[in-house]
């Protein structure tokens, strides 16, 4: 099974860890699509400035604080991902919540370690 991700808050700036995510993911082979604040492109990957409905996201990884994080929260509950990972600095208890009550798996982690240790 594919692993397609959505990258949520993703960014073409040199150092920011949704830069260097696109670019693990792509690397490790996993089809991505991005959100960000500027369309970009990176790794071949289109990063869009609004939401795209897709039907097939298996893993949402988020680089926005919870604050930004509110605009999408249905957005995220209407993809229906098989799991959300909240990378550092984005935990957030109202999405926690939305998603376990829509069966959707939680993961409290970094995807550039999940990637680097073979656990993604």
């Amino acid at each position: 099974m594919s692993k397609k991700t959505l990258v949520l808050g993703a960014s073409s700036k040199p150092g920011r860890f949704s830069l260097l995510a696109i670019q693990s993911l792509v690397k490790h082979g996993f089809e991505v699509v991005a959100i960000g604040p500027r369309q970009d492109v990176v790794e071949g990957v289109h990063i869009v400035n609004c939401p795209v409905h897709h039907t097939d996201i298996h893993t949402v990884t988020l680089y926005l604080n919870p604050i930004r994080q509110k605009e999408y929260l249905d957005y995220i509950i209407s993809l229906n991902p098989k799991r959300i990972i909240f990378n550092p600095g984005t935990e957030n208890p109202e999405l926690f919540k939305l998603a376990k009550q829509n069966g959707i798996e939680v993961s409290y982690a970094c995807t550039l370690v999940l990637l680097t240790t073979g656990q993604y």
